[in-house]
């Protein structure tokens, strides 16, 4: 994290630093370590002081408070405190990102495990649980190509699949991409 520090009509003593930095340490803590930099700047208006603080979070976002009162440590607090609530309000988006289902493409490439089998055909496991659906996210139009399209058709893609209609044996294929690299061909016993 870079910190910029800027004094209008006050002297940045290492103790205001120090002030500073235990305010962002928190942050940083509760953002994971995902801010690219701060810019403070602290100004003198007569009696009072006046606080500017803007974050910079990763994924471009910034975050922005101000604070203004009679004492450093007060306007700083009132500036910081603004900042913690955007900073959890980001999180917690970012929170809510990561708990989202698994997406469609991924969830038709994922094999079943053999302890499911009963499960996945609609009937109830021994121990009450509720037997699992079986929900249609796409429609595929099965081409007639060879194996060799259908192969340029999945590319580099990790988790792609493409059905085809095998154009030698007129027999519906699944072409997909296996984790080590290389693919895979599914065919139907003739």
């Amino acid at each position: 994290m870079r910190l910029e520090l800027t004094g209008r009509h006050v002297d940045i003593t290492p103790a205001i630093r120090k002030a500073v930095e235990q305010r962002l340490s928190r942050m940083g803590r509760m953002l994971n370590d995902s801010i690219v930099s701060v810019q403070v700047v602290i100004t003198r208006e007569k009696s009072r002081q006046h606080v500017e603080m803007t974050l910079h979070a990763r994924g471009e976002h910034f975050l922005h408070g101000a604070g203004r009162a009679r004492e450093l440590t007060g306007a700083l607090g009132s500036a910081s405190d603004k900042l913690e609530h955007q900073a959890q309000t980001l999180k917690s988006k970012w929170t809510e990102r990561k708990r989202q289902g698994v997406s469609a493409a991924k969830a038709g490439s994922v094999a079943p495990r053999p302890e499911r089998a009963k499960r996945q055909f609609g009937e109830a496991g021994g121990d009450g649980e509720t037997p699992v659906r079986i929900v249609r996210t796409r429609r595929y139009a099965v081409k007639p190509m060879s194996v060799d399209e259908a192969a340029f058709e999945v590319g580099a893609a990790q988790g792609a699949f493409v059905v085809f209609r095998n154009a030698g044996t007129d027999l519906v294929n699944v072409l997909f991409r296996r984790p080590d690299g290389h693919l895979g061909l599914i065919e139907p016993d003739a």
